[in-house]
Formats: structure tokens, sequence, C-alpha cells
């Protein structure tokens, strides 16, 4: 198994770290924002080596993996770097800040065949979401008609809640569908397999102006923590919501909305898939569950059950029916897909995690996503 070193303190940092820990891979070391965030994270996780700064993980010869958890802005700039040094990245999404970026990014994983180039859409590793994608696969729905669902949150909902993503220099253009409607888009084109062609969207700030405050908040705490008194006021610029309709091609149909603004809805994605045949629905509050509808019989409510999945999703299950599998397994099971790749060596199979090529795509989405709203038009997809 490799070692591996990972770049980011904050929220999510933490997560990659215990996950692979889990599957007994080497965590190295850690490099936060600056040395002494780089020696606190390294102590509370216990960890070997604390980084001065990124170049000392592109010089570490011990080093075959880096996970990049950091802020969009810097996802180019470390990705290439990594890459052309030889070693296997792990990409929090969106892969970078434009679709320029990500197909620079995509043109170097093709001159690295043998290095493992991942975006870390996690969320397609709850084996419920696995085996929704093999009944689509395997025609148990027959032909798709519809896709609609959501991704819906409540930690930017006050004026005071406040996070680096609230700022395009730091996170790009689009906001809410970049941070979240990424992975909705993401999870829903790999359950189904379709390719959105056109697209429609609307786009909202409802909060124009928030309080910024003085010193530094980490994601989700906001709301944790006691107000800050010192605030500057800042102009918003990204969107607190989003519709988009989809055209795939086919001619199935989609309906996707976010919100970062929606009160009691925590970290909520939902999709409901309509085919020919019959009907699927999940949502990630409920992520053991899978509701299958039917027109000719009673409806029925699937909970997670290794001897009740697919092969395929029982492969990433690891408890029995009743043991719930949660947010830190999908994490587990996406980093025991790629370093399980990665160990067998034969980099000509089918990757099973999403690739470099699948960050672009969404990217690319994201854009078009903007391009629609402001120019209140449907978009292609090229």
């Amino acid at each position: 198994m490799p070692n591996v070193a990972v770049v980011g303190t904050g929220f999510i940092g933490p997560v990659h770290v215990e996950a692979l820990r889990r599957l007994g891979i080497n965590v190295r070391g850690v490099l936060g924002s600056s040395a002494d965030k780089s020696q606190q994270s390294a102590q509370q996780m216990s960890l070997e080596v604390a980084y001065a700064d990124y170049q000392a993980i592109i010089d570490d010869p011990l080093v075959d993996s880096v996970h990049i958890t950091t802020p969009n802005k810097t996802h180019l700039d470390m990705a290439k770097r990594a890459l052309i040094a030889g070693k296997h990245v792990i990409c929090e999404k969106p892969l970078a800040m434009t679709s320029r970026e990500t197909a620079e990014l995509v043109e170097i994983t093709r001159s690295k065949p043998n290095l493992a180039a991942a975006v870390n859409y996690n969320i397609r590793f709850y084996p419920i979401a696995l085996h929704a994608r093999d009944l689509v696969q395997s025609g148990q729905l027959g032909d798709i008609f519809t896709v609609r669902g959501a991704y819906s949150q409540d930690w930017l909902l006050y004026d005071t809640d406040w996070n680096w993503r609230l700022v395009p220099e730091e996170g790009g253009d689009v906001r809410a569908v970049g941070d979240i409607g990424t992975h909705w888009l993401d999870l829903t084109g790999f359950v189904t397999g379709l390719k959105v062609e056109s697209l429609l969207a609307d786009m909202r700030t409802f909060i124009p102006v928030r309080k910024k405050p003085r010193q530094a908040v980490a994601t989700f705490t906001g709301k944790e923590t006691a107000a800050p008194t010192e605030y500057d006021n800042v102009e918003i610029r990204t969107e607190d919501w989003a519709a988009v309709l989809l055209h795939y091609g086919g001619g199935a149909r989609g309906t996707m909305n976010v919100s970062q603004v929606t009160a009691g809805r925590k970290n909520q994605l939902s999709f409901e898939i309509a085919g020919s045949k019959g009907a699927i629905a999940w949502d990630s509050e409920r992520p053991n569950e899978l509701w299958l509808g039917h027109r000719e019989r009673p409806n029925e409510l699937l909970l997670k059950d290794p001897s009740l999945l697919s092969a395929g999703a029982r492969a990433y299950t690891n408890y029995p029916g009743g043991h719930n599998e949660g947010f830190p397994d999908t994490f587990k099971q996406l980093y025991r897909a790629i370093y399980g790749y990665v160990q067998a060596g034969d980099f000509d199979q089918p990757k099973p995690y999403p690739t470099f090529e699948d960050g672009h795509h969404e990217v690319v989405l994201c854009e078009a996503i903007l391009a629609s709203h402001q120019q209140r038009r449907w978009i292609d997809i090229q």
C-alpha cells in the first residue's frame, strides 16, 4: 500500500485521514495553511510529518499519493505538480476553478497512465447508491423517463454564516452548484449512465451581503461556536440556490435543485429516477433505504443488507443488515476502490472510481449552468 500525504486540515482533510487509516493505508503526514497548523494537526492525528510547505510533499520520496482537500483555487497547481512528480492524486471536488484548468489536468493524466487521478465523489460509494446503479444498468427500471432531485443544506442560512466558498476568487464563480450540485450531477450520471446534452438554469443569491468574521471559521462550524463580535460586510457574488432543467441523451428529462439556505436540511442529497417499468428514490439523510415504486403491486422499501444487494454493491458493503453504513464509510470504500486498483497494477482495466475526466465534465456543466442563467437561455453541452 502507498504512503499518503494529506493537504488541508479543515473539515474534510481529517475525514480523508480517518478513512485511509481504516484501510490500513499509511498517512505519512499533513500540510495545513501554516506551519503551526501543520504541527497542530499532525499532533492531533498522531502523524509522523508536519510538512512546512507543499514543495516538501513533492520532494518527499516516501510519499506515493497526495490527497488534496484545500480551497478550489489551489487544485490545479497542486494536482499538476504531484502528477508531474509521479504521485497519485485524489482531489476534492470541484476538480479545479475552470474547465480550461480541468482540461489541462486531464491531458496530464493521459501522459501518466500508471497514476491514479481521482476526484473525491464519495457519495457514489453508499451501498444503496451502488445497488441503485446496478438496478438501472440491468434494465429493471426499463427506459429512463425522468431524473429529479435536490441537494439541500442550511449551513449558510444566516447573514452571519461565513466560509471561503462564498468568495469567487477562492471557490469559483458558482458556489452551491459547484460545491454540492456537482455531487448530485455526478451521482445521478453514475447511477443512470445518462449524459446531459443541454440545460436551462436559474440562480439566486438571497443574502446579497454577509457579515464576514474577522477571525477564521471552519466549514460547518459557524453555528456551533459563539458569534464573533467583529464583522466586515461583504457583497456576495455567488449563488445560494439554483434550479436546472436537464435534457439527457436518448430523450430522458431531469430537474435539479440545490440550496445552501434551506432551514432544517443539514446535508440532504435526494433523487428519484422514473422508468418505463418502475421507479426508485433515495435520500442521503436516510442512506440505508431505497424506495422502489411499482404500478401493479405495492411499493417496497429496501433496507441495506448485503444478502439483498447486487454483487457490485455487496463488494463495497462491510457490515450486516441492520448495521448502518454512512458518510465516513463512503470515503473508506472510495479509497478502497482507488488503492485496490493501484495495487492490482493493471492500468488498462476500467477505473472503478471517479476520474479526472469525470471531474472535468462536472466543471463543464457548472460553466454551462452559469452561462444559461446569465444569458437566460438553453445551453448545449459540447
